[in-house]
């Protein structure tokens, strides 16, 4: 997965999917976790328009409230992406191999800033860049992401997500009709939860 498709992917993280009224916002952000580490599993299927075999990728993820988001892909291909609010980084053995600045890519910044606010819980600016309907149910949310301005919902295209105290899963169709499914699993919070090397990639 390249760092634009990333971008988009990660950028619903925190976030939330479907129904036919407003989403309960305040409700939802309530219960959503706020830890300062967070680390987990994430499985990848994506389906590309013209081609039967869906691409699978798996791999682990971290959260560091107030630093950024590591993602690193282990199957098919190792390769790792650090997400901050200033660039998005693509790092291949060990190097970077490319990097997507928010201040020159205004797509980018734009998403990085809704990707951030989500993660530390403050989901007040969807209302201005997302027309938003959801549901709350027992603790369980679902929630459908609709971009206002035309730049935006050209690179993200329609988003539902769903999940209790954590984003559980985050299904994507762009407007070229691919499709991506991302899961997320074995969700750890805490000092212990990152290790050692990961914690080094943010320095």
């Amino acid at each position: 997965m390249n760092a634009r498709t990333f971008l988009v992917s990660l950028a619903w993280l925190a976030v939330l999917p479907a129904a036919h009224a407003a989403a309960p916002v305040q409700e939802i952000q309530a219960t959503l976790a706020k830890p300062a580490v967070m680390c987990g599993r994430f499985d990848q299927t994506k389906q590309l328009t013209g081609i039967k075999k869906p691409l699978q990728a798996q791999g682990r993820f971290c959260v560091l409230k107030g630093r950024g988001i590591l993602w690193q892909t282990l199957q098919p291909f190792p390769s790792t992406l650090r997400i901050t609010r200033e660039a998005i980084v693509q790092i291949q053995d060990g190097r970077v191999a490319m990097k997507l600045d928010a201040q020159q890519e205004p797509v980018v910044k734009m998403i990085n800033s809704v990707l951030f606010s989500l993660l530390a819980g403050d989901l007040s600016q969807l209302d201005t860049l997302f027309e938003l309907d959801g549901s709350l149910r027992e603790g369980h949310w679902q929630v459908a992401l609709k971009a206002r301005q035309p730049a935006l919902a050209k690179a993200i295209g329609d988003i539902s997500l769903a999940g209790a105290s954590y984003v559980e899963k985050v299904d994507m169709k762009e407007a070229s009709g691919d499709r991506t499914e991302i899961r997320f699993s074995a969700i750890k919070t805490g000092e212990g939860a990152m290790t050692a090397d990961e914690g080094a990639l943010f320095d």
